[in-house]
Protein backbone atom coordinates (compact mmCIF):
# COMPACT_ATOMS: atom_id res chain seq x y z
CA UNK A 1 0.00 0.00 0.00
CA UNK A 2 1.17 3.45 -0.90
CA UNK A 3 1.13 6.22 1.43
CA UNK A 4 -0.12 8.54 -1.82
CA UNK A 5 -0.72 7.65 -5.34
CA UNK A 6 -1.17 10.20 -7.91
CA UNK A 7 -3.38 8.79 -11.08
CA UNK A 8 -3.23 9.64 -14.44
CA UNK A 9 0.02 12.40 -14.39
CA UNK A 10 1.27 14.40 -16.99
CA UNK A 11 4.99 14.57 -16.86
CA UNK A 12 7.34 16.61 -18.85
CA UNK A 13 8.35 15.86 -22.24
CA UNK A 14 5.92 12.47 -22.23
CA UNK A 15 3.05 11.93 -24.03
CA UNK A 16 1.37 9.46 -21.36
CA UNK A 17 -0.33 9.99 -18.28
CA UNK A 18 1.58 8.31 -15.81
CA UNK A 19 0.62 7.21 -12.21
CA UNK A 20 2.79 7.74 -9.22
CA UNK A 21 2.81 5.69 -6.10
CA UNK A 22 5.08 7.80 -2.94
CA UNK A 23 5.42 5.96 0.24
CA UNK A 24 7.86 6.89 3.10
CA UNK A 25 7.98 10.15 1.94
CA UNK A 26 9.73 9.18 -1.11
CA UNK A 27 8.64 7.82 -4.92
CA UNK A 28 8.52 3.83 -4.77
CA UNK A 29 6.74 3.55 -8.62
CA UNK A 30 6.44 5.30 -11.73
CA UNK A 31 4.19 3.65 -14.04
CA UNK A 32 0.74 1.81 -14.10
CA UNK A 33 -0.71 1.37 -10.57
CA UNK A 34 -4.66 1.14 -11.82
CA UNK A 35 -5.10 -1.64 -9.34
CA UNK A 36 -2.92 -0.21 -6.55
CA UNK A 37 -4.59 1.15 -3.15
CA UNK A 38 -3.36 3.95 -0.92
CA UNK A 39 -3.82 5.72 1.82
CA UNK A 40 -4.67 9.21 -0.47
CA UNK A 41 -5.27 8.92 -3.97
CA UNK A 42 -5.18 11.96 -5.57
CA UNK A 43 -6.70 12.27 -9.90
CA UNK A 44 -4.90 14.17 -11.79
CA UNK A 45 -6.57 13.20 -14.92
CA UNK A 46 -3.66 14.02 -17.42
CA UNK A 47 -2.87 16.99 -15.29
CA UNK A 48 0.75 18.26 -15.00
CA UNK A 49 2.96 17.12 -12.27
CA UNK A 50 6.54 18.98 -12.10
CA UNK A 51 8.94 18.69 -9.05
CA UNK A 52 8.69 22.00 -7.05
CA UNK A 53 9.70 24.76 -8.05
CA UNK A 54 12.87 26.67 -7.59
CA UNK A 55 13.82 30.00 -6.85
CA UNK A 56 17.07 30.72 -7.76
CA UNK A 57 17.19 34.44 -6.66
CA UNK A 58 15.67 36.62 -4.61
CA UNK A 59 16.01 39.04 -1.63
CA UNK A 60 14.02 38.23 1.09
CA UNK A 61 15.45 40.75 3.57
CA UNK A 62 14.01 43.55 1.19
CA UNK A 63 10.63 42.10 0.17
CA UNK A 64 7.59 44.53 1.04
CA UNK A 65 9.56 47.62 1.62
CA UNK A 66 8.36 49.36 -1.91
CA UNK A 67 7.82 52.79 -0.87
CA UNK A 68 9.39 53.08 2.26
CA UNK A 69 10.88 55.61 3.00
CA UNK A 70 9.85 56.55 -0.66
CA UNK A 71 9.19 55.70 -4.04
CA UNK A 72 12.20 54.73 -6.81
CA UNK A 73 11.12 56.85 -8.99
CA UNK A 74 13.53 56.68 -11.48
CA UNK A 75 13.50 52.72 -11.51
CA UNK A 76 16.86 52.64 -11.46
CA UNK A 77 19.28 50.54 -9.77
CA UNK A 78 21.47 53.25 -8.32
CA UNK A 79 18.38 55.24 -6.61
CA UNK A 80 17.24 51.53 -5.40
CA UNK A 81 20.39 50.81 -3.83
CA UNK A 82 19.83 54.70 -2.01
CA UNK A 83 16.22 54.15 -1.06
CA UNK A 84 17.41 50.47 0.52
CA UNK A 85 20.63 52.56 2.61
CA UNK A 86 17.93 54.09 3.94
CA UNK A 87 15.38 51.56 5.10
CA UNK A 88 18.33 48.79 6.08
CA UNK A 89 18.93 51.24 8.90
CA UNK A 90 15.83 50.94 10.46
CA UNK A 91 16.01 46.71 10.16
CA UNK A 92 14.92 44.76 12.73
CA UNK A 93 14.85 40.88 13.25
CA UNK A 94 11.27 41.06 14.08
CA UNK A 95 10.93 43.31 10.65
CA UNK A 96 12.55 40.88 8.45
CA UNK A 97 11.25 38.03 9.58
CA UNK A 98 7.75 39.14 9.60
CA UNK A 99 8.63 40.06 5.68
CA UNK A 100 10.33 37.08 4.53
CA UNK A 101 7.44 34.70 6.31
CA UNK A 102 4.32 36.35 4.50
CA UNK A 103 6.30 35.84 0.59
CA UNK A 104 7.56 32.32 1.88
CA UNK A 105 4.30 31.46 2.01
CA UNK A 106 2.95 32.83 -0.94
CA UNK A 107 5.82 31.07 -2.58
CA UNK A 108 5.09 27.85 -0.53
CA UNK A 109 1.13 27.87 -1.82
CA UNK A 110 2.84 28.82 -5.51
CA UNK A 111 4.63 25.49 -5.77
CA UNK A 112 8.06 26.62 -4.81
CA UNK A 113 9.85 24.83 -2.16
CA UNK A 114 13.63 25.47 -3.04
CA UNK A 115 14.68 29.15 -2.62
CA UNK A 116 17.94 30.89 -2.82
CA UNK A 117 17.92 34.04 -0.83
CA UNK A 118 20.54 37.00 -0.45
CA UNK A 119 20.88 38.65 2.44
CA UNK A 120 22.72 41.88 2.33
CA UNK A 121 25.61 42.17 5.02
CA UNK A 122 26.57 45.78 4.62
CA UNK A 123 24.94 47.01 8.10
CA UNK A 124 27.28 46.01 10.67
CA UNK A 125 25.18 43.66 13.12
CA UNK A 126 24.49 41.43 10.16
CA UNK A 127 20.62 41.86 10.94
CA UNK A 128 19.19 40.53 7.58
CA UNK A 129 21.49 37.72 7.43
CA UNK A 130 20.99 36.25 11.20
CA UNK A 131 17.43 37.33 10.83
CA UNK A 132 17.12 35.09 7.40
CA UNK A 133 19.42 32.22 9.21
CA UNK A 134 16.66 31.82 11.52
CA UNK A 135 13.92 31.76 8.74
CA UNK A 136 16.27 28.93 7.08
CA UNK A 137 15.49 26.52 10.62
CA UNK A 138 11.78 27.88 10.53
CA UNK A 139 11.21 26.93 7.13
CA UNK A 140 13.81 23.68 6.95
CA UNK A 141 10.91 20.89 7.44
CA UNK A 142 9.02 21.89 4.36
CA UNK A 143 11.39 23.89 2.35
CA UNK A 144 15.15 24.34 1.48
CA UNK A 145 16.39 27.61 1.81
CA UNK A 146 19.75 28.73 0.94
CA UNK A 147 21.43 32.07 2.39
CA UNK A 148 23.83 34.22 0.46
CA UNK A 149 25.73 36.85 2.09
CA UNK A 150 25.85 39.66 -0.16
CA UNK A 151 27.53 43.07 -0.10
CA UNK A 152 25.36 45.50 -1.31
CA UNK A 153 27.98 48.55 -0.83
CA UNK A 154 30.90 46.26 -1.88
CA UNK A 155 33.95 44.77 -0.79
CA UNK A 156 36.32 47.19 -1.83
CA UNK A 157 33.83 50.32 -1.68
CA UNK A 158 32.98 49.10 1.68
CA UNK A 159 36.09 47.43 3.19
CA UNK A 160 34.09 46.70 6.17
CA UNK A 161 32.23 43.95 3.90
CA UNK A 162 35.27 41.77 3.68
CA UNK A 163 34.94 40.85 7.53
CA UNK A 164 31.55 40.71 7.51
CA UNK A 165 31.90 37.90 4.79
CA UNK A 166 33.84 35.92 6.94
CA UNK A 167 31.36 36.47 9.91
CA UNK A 168 28.52 35.49 7.56
CA UNK A 169 30.21 32.21 6.85
CA UNK A 170 31.07 31.28 10.42
CA UNK A 171 27.49 32.02 11.23
CA UNK A 172 26.23 29.85 8.81
CA UNK A 173 25.45 31.46 5.54
CA UNK A 174 25.13 28.50 2.54
CA UNK A 175 27.34 30.69 0.17
CA UNK A 176 29.00 34.39 -0.59
CA UNK A 177 28.82 36.88 -3.08
CA UNK A 178 30.25 40.24 -4.86
CA UNK A 179 28.92 42.94 -6.73
CA UNK A 180 31.71 44.17 -8.96
CA UNK A 181 29.72 46.21 -11.51
CA UNK A 182 29.33 48.41 -8.26
CA UNK A 183 32.91 49.19 -7.36
CA UNK A 184 34.18 52.28 -7.96
CA UNK A 185 36.64 50.81 -10.96
CA UNK A 186 37.59 47.99 -12.92
CA UNK A 187 40.46 47.23 -10.63
CA UNK A 188 38.68 47.47 -8.00
CA UNK A 189 35.99 45.05 -8.66
CA UNK A 190 38.26 42.16 -9.97
CA UNK A 191 39.73 43.02 -6.88
CA UNK A 192 36.63 42.23 -5.13
CA UNK A 193 35.57 39.28 -7.00
CA UNK A 194 39.32 38.26 -5.99
CA UNK A 195 38.73 38.20 -2.23
CA UNK A 196 34.72 36.38 -3.01
CA UNK A 197 36.41 33.64 -4.67
CA UNK A 198 39.46 33.05 -2.05
CA UNK A 199 36.72 32.98 0.88
CA UNK A 200 34.55 30.65 -0.85
CA UNK A 201 37.86 28.49 -1.52
CA UNK A 202 39.20 28.62 1.68
CA UNK A 203 35.41 27.87 3.41
CA UNK A 204 34.49 25.62 0.76
CA UNK A 205 31.42 27.94 0.13
CA UNK A 206 29.00 28.88 -3.07
CA UNK A 207 29.99 31.68 -5.25
CA UNK A 208 26.85 33.43 -6.12
CA UNK A 209 28.06 37.34 -8.06
CA UNK A 210 26.11 40.09 -9.01
CA UNK A 211 27.12 40.93 -12.06
CA UNK A 212 27.16 43.02 -15.30
CA UNK A 213 23.72 44.46 -14.10
CA UNK A 214 24.54 47.56 -16.16
CA UNK A 215 23.46 48.81 -19.57
CA UNK A 216 27.12 49.30 -20.35
CA UNK A 217 28.96 47.27 -23.03
CA UNK A 218 32.27 47.72 -21.38
CA UNK A 219 31.05 46.28 -17.49
CA UNK A 220 32.63 42.57 -18.90
CA UNK A 221 33.18 41.02 -14.94
CA UNK A 222 31.49 37.92 -16.59
CA UNK A 223 34.80 36.52 -18.04
CA UNK A 224 36.14 37.08 -14.48
CA UNK A 225 33.95 34.95 -12.85
CA UNK A 226 34.30 32.58 -15.48
CA UNK A 227 37.61 32.48 -14.97
CA UNK A 228 38.18 32.75 -11.52
CA UNK A 229 36.00 29.62 -11.58
CA UNK A 230 38.17 27.40 -14.01
CA UNK A 231 41.31 28.78 -11.79
CA UNK A 232 39.84 28.05 -8.44
CA UNK A 233 37.82 24.73 -9.60
CA UNK A 234 34.83 26.01 -8.35
CA UNK A 235 33.25 25.95 -11.60
CA UNK A 236 29.88 24.38 -10.66
CA UNK A 237 29.41 26.03 -7.37
CA UNK A 238 29.43 29.57 -8.89
CA UNK A 239 26.37 31.92 -10.05
CA UNK A 240 26.49 34.94 -12.08
CA UNK A 241 22.93 36.68 -11.82
CA UNK A 242 21.83 39.50 -13.94
CA UNK A 243 24.35 39.86 -16.77
CA UNK A 244 22.69 42.34 -18.55
CA UNK A 245 25.43 44.15 -20.09
CA UNK A 246 25.60 40.86 -22.18
CA UNK A 247 22.66 42.29 -24.53
CA UNK A 248 24.62 44.97 -25.63
CA UNK A 249 27.91 43.42 -26.16
CA UNK A 250 29.33 43.24 -29.75
CA UNK A 251 28.99 39.80 -31.65
CA UNK A 252 32.51 38.69 -31.90
CA UNK A 253 33.21 39.77 -27.89
CA UNK A 254 29.88 37.76 -27.35
CA UNK A 255 30.94 34.55 -28.74
CA UNK A 256 34.50 34.59 -27.41
CA UNK A 257 32.75 35.33 -23.74
CA UNK A 258 30.15 32.75 -24.64
CA UNK A 259 32.74 29.34 -25.38
CA UNK A 260 34.46 30.60 -21.84
CA UNK A 261 31.15 30.26 -19.79
CA UNK A 262 30.74 27.11 -21.06
CA UNK A 263 34.22 26.10 -20.26
CA UNK A 264 33.37 27.01 -16.85
CA UNK A 265 30.39 25.33 -15.67
CA UNK A 266 29.15 28.47 -14.35
CA UNK A 267 25.56 28.67 -14.19
CA UNK A 268 23.48 32.03 -14.92
CA UNK A 269 20.23 33.52 -13.78
CA UNK A 270 18.53 35.74 -15.34
CA UNK A 271 15.80 38.29 -13.69
CA UNK A 272 13.52 39.31 -16.77
CA UNK A 273 10.80 41.10 -14.55
CA UNK A 274 13.27 43.75 -12.78
CA UNK A 275 15.97 43.81 -15.23
CA UNK A 276 13.38 44.80 -18.62
CA UNK A 277 12.04 47.08 -16.20
CA UNK A 278 14.79 48.67 -14.91
CA UNK A 279 17.49 48.43 -17.28
CA UNK A 280 17.36 50.69 -20.33
CA UNK A 281 16.40 53.83 -18.24
CA UNK A 282 19.30 55.80 -19.73
CA UNK A 283 18.73 54.62 -23.85
CA UNK A 284 17.37 56.74 -26.18
CA UNK A 285 15.48 54.63 -28.30
CA UNK A 286 15.97 51.86 -29.75
CA UNK A 287 15.92 50.79 -26.37
CA UNK A 288 17.89 47.35 -25.23
CA UNK A 289 16.20 44.59 -23.72
CA UNK A 290 18.27 44.78 -20.65
CA UNK A 291 18.52 41.40 -20.23
CA UNK A 292 20.92 38.16 -20.33
CA UNK A 293 20.75 36.82 -23.20
CA UNK A 294 19.12 33.79 -22.12
CA UNK A 295 18.63 32.00 -25.19
CA UNK A 296 22.51 31.99 -26.57
CA UNK A 297 23.50 30.72 -23.00
CA UNK A 298 21.43 28.13 -23.17
CA UNK A 299 22.12 26.74 -26.87
CA UNK A 300 25.65 27.02 -25.82
CA UNK A 301 25.00 24.40 -23.27
CA UNK A 302 25.29 26.91 -20.38
CA UNK A 303 23.22 26.43 -16.90
CA UNK A 304 20.39 29.12 -17.53
CA UNK A 305 17.47 29.56 -14.61
CA UNK A 306 14.95 32.10 -14.77
CA UNK A 307 14.51 34.07 -11.07
CA UNK A 308 12.00 36.34 -9.57
CA UNK A 309 14.12 38.67 -7.85
CA UNK A 310 12.01 41.11 -6.20
CA UNK A 311 8.50 41.39 -4.52
CA UNK A 312 7.81 44.95 -3.78
CA UNK A 313 11.38 46.52 -2.86
CA UNK A 314 12.51 49.73 -3.35
CA UNK A 315 14.25 47.89 -6.82
CA UNK A 316 11.35 46.94 -8.60
CA UNK A 317 7.48 47.53 -7.02
CA UNK A 318 5.82 44.13 -8.46
CA UNK A 319 5.81 40.75 -8.19
CA UNK A 320 3.70 37.95 -6.80
CA UNK A 321 6.10 34.93 -6.22
CA UNK A 322 4.44 33.26 -9.06
CA UNK A 323 7.43 31.86 -11.06
CA UNK A 324 5.49 31.07 -14.16
CA UNK A 325 5.01 35.26 -14.46
CA UNK A 326 8.86 35.36 -14.62
CA UNK A 327 9.10 32.98 -17.22
CA UNK A 328 6.02 34.10 -19.18
CA UNK A 329 8.57 37.65 -19.32
CA UNK A 330 11.98 35.58 -20.18
CA UNK A 331 10.02 33.80 -23.02
CA UNK A 332 8.99 37.31 -24.64
CA UNK A 333 12.42 38.63 -24.09
CA UNK A 334 14.42 35.92 -25.10
CA UNK A 335 12.18 35.45 -28.58
CA UNK A 336 11.98 31.34 -26.92
CA UNK A 337 8.58 30.56 -28.60
CA UNK A 338 8.79 27.22 -29.93
CA UNK A 339 7.71 24.32 -28.80
CA UNK A 340 10.87 23.14 -27.26
CA UNK A 341 11.91 26.47 -25.63
CA UNK A 342 8.98 27.10 -24.16
CA UNK A 343 9.11 23.53 -22.49
CA UNK A 344 12.73 24.51 -21.80
CA UNK A 345 11.42 28.17 -20.08
CA UNK A 346 9.48 25.38 -17.13
CA UNK A 347 12.84 23.70 -16.96
CA UNK A 348 14.66 27.02 -16.00
CA UNK A 349 12.46 27.10 -13.19
CA UNK A 350 12.43 23.62 -12.10
CA UNK A 351 15.19 21.40 -13.27
CA UNK A 352 17.98 23.62 -14.36
CA UNK A 353 17.21 25.73 -11.17
CA UNK A 354 18.09 23.33 -9.18
CA UNK A 355 21.24 22.39 -10.94
CA UNK A 356 21.84 26.08 -9.73
CA UNK A 357 21.26 25.38 -6.33
CA UNK A 358 23.09 22.08 -6.37
CA UNK A 359 20.57 20.14 -5.30
CA UNK A 360 19.73 18.40 -8.19
CA UNK A 361 20.76 15.04 -7.35
CA UNK A 362 18.11 14.73 -4.57
CA UNK A 363 15.58 16.74 -6.80
CA UNK A 364 12.98 15.13 -9.15
CA UNK A 365 10.36 13.24 -9.96
CA UNK A 366 12.43 9.84 -10.78
CA UNK A 367 11.96 6.64 -8.39
CA UNK A 368 13.99 7.00 -5.26
CA UNK A 369 13.97 10.69 -4.93
CA UNK A 370 11.45 12.34 -2.39
CA UNK A 371 7.56 12.40 -3.09
CA UNK A 372 7.70 15.90 -4.04
CA UNK A 373 5.65 17.71 -6.67
CA UNK A 374 3.03 20.06 -8.08
CA UNK A 375 0.02 19.78 -9.97
CA UNK A 376 -1.34 22.53 -12.21
CA UNK A 377 -4.82 22.53 -13.50
CA UNK A 378 -3.32 22.25 -17.36
CA UNK A 379 -1.89 19.39 -19.75
CA UNK A 380 0.95 21.31 -21.20
CA UNK A 381 3.79 23.88 -20.81
CA UNK A 382 2.55 25.72 -23.09
CA UNK A 383 -0.55 26.91 -21.05
CA UNK A 384 0.95 27.09 -18.38
CA UNK A 385 3.01 29.65 -19.10
CA UNK A 386 0.00 31.18 -20.98
CA UNK A 387 -2.30 31.33 -17.83
CA UNK A 388 -0.19 31.35 -15.09
CA UNK A 389 -2.55 29.15 -12.53
CA UNK A 390 -1.44 28.74 -9.44
CA UNK A 391 -0.92 24.95 -8.38
CA UNK A 392 -3.51 22.47 -7.27
CA UNK A 393 -1.63 20.69 -4.74
CA UNK A 394 1.21 21.27 -3.81
CA UNK A 395 3.07 18.27 -2.29
CA UNK A 396 6.33 17.46 0.09
CA UNK A 397 7.72 14.11 0.76
CA UNK A 398 4.42 12.38 0.34
CA UNK A 399 2.48 15.48 2.17
CA UNK A 400 -0.35 17.30 0.52
CA UNK A 401 1.10 20.73 1.90
CA UNK A 402 -1.19 23.16 -0.32
CA UNK A 403 -4.50 22.90 -2.03
CA UNK A 404 -5.71 25.73 -4.41
CA UNK A 405 -9.63 25.14 -5.71
CA UNK A 406 -10.04 26.44 -9.21
CA UNK A 407 -11.68 29.55 -9.75
CA UNK A 408 -15.32 29.31 -11.11
CA UNK A 409 -16.75 31.87 -13.16
CA UNK A 410 -21.05 31.85 -13.11
CA UNK A 411 -22.68 33.77 -15.29
CA UNK A 412 -25.63 35.44 -14.19
CA UNK A 413 -27.36 35.28 -17.95
CA UNK A 414 -27.25 31.80 -19.61
CA UNK A 415 -25.98 31.81 -22.73
CA UNK A 416 -23.76 30.23 -25.11
CA UNK A 417 -21.04 31.09 -27.30
CA UNK A 418 -21.58 28.38 -30.01
CA UNK A 419 -25.68 29.36 -30.18
CA UNK A 420 -24.91 33.14 -31.06
CA UNK A 421 -22.49 32.58 -33.75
Amino acid sequence: MFDLLIRQAKLLSQEAPVDIGIQKGSIAHIGDLTHAVARQVIEASGQLVLPPLVESHIHLDTVLTAGTPRWNESGTLFEGIGIWQERKAALSREDVLARAMRVIESQMKQGILFVRSQADISDPLLTALRALLEVRERVAPYMTLQVIAFPQDGLVACPDNQARLEEAIRLGADGIGAIPHCEPTREAGVESLKICFDLAKRYDKQVHVFCDELDDEHSRFLEVVAQMAIKTGLRHRVTASHVSATAYYNEAYFQKLLGLVARSGIHIVACPLINSAMQGRFDTYPRGRGIARIKEFWQAGVNVSIAHDDIQTPFYPLGSANMMQAAHMALHLAHMTGREELEEMVRMVTLRAARTLGIDGDYGIEVGKPGSMVIYPVTEPADLLRLQPHCRYVIYRGEVLAETEPVTTLFHRPWSVLESI
